[in-house]
């Protein structure tokens, strides 16, 4: 059964982070690299929102009689499959699965140029992800 409530929260959450980050991702490229802290900052909105959205994919995918996904990108473009996103922004979004797991397992050295393009893609890709999940929940009830 999808937990409505847990949906909610973690879109609201999501919301919360994308409008603290807005700000870093609007900077140009050279004023963002400027501050370490800034990095800093944006590499963690970035792991919690895409960490989140994850956290919302297994939920739906699961509650919908979906075997878990084998990995966070999968967990993106099943949503496709669910029929929560559109399959070609599915596949644009789930790039960030794998910048997730840069950011959190260090694998290799972080590009901060690479992060604050992420950045500027999570302001323009983060609120259709939230719309489409919405609308999804609608056509649930």
């Amino acid at each position: 059964m999808i937990d409505r409530e847990l949906i909610t929260r973690k879109l609201a959450l999501i919301a919360a982070d994308l409008k603290a980050l807005a700000p870093f991702a609007a900077k140009s490229h050279s004023d963002y690299l400027r501050s370490e802290i800034d990095e800093v900052l944006v590499e963690r909105y970035l792991e919690r929102m895409v960490g989140r959205m994850i956290d919302v994919n297994y939920h739906l995918l699961v509650e919908s009689g979906y075997p878990p996904p084998t990995d966070y990108y999968q967990s993106f473009t099943q949503m496709a499959r669910l029929g929560v996103l559109p399959a070609e922004f599915a596949v644009q979004i789930a790039a960030c699965a794998g910048l997730r797991n840069r950011l959190v397992h260090e694998y290799d050295d972080i590009d901060a140029a690479h992060v604050h393009e992420a950045a500027t893609a999570a302001v323009r890709d983060v609120p259709e992800y939230a719309k489409h999940v919405q609308r999804f929940m609608k056509q649930q009830e």
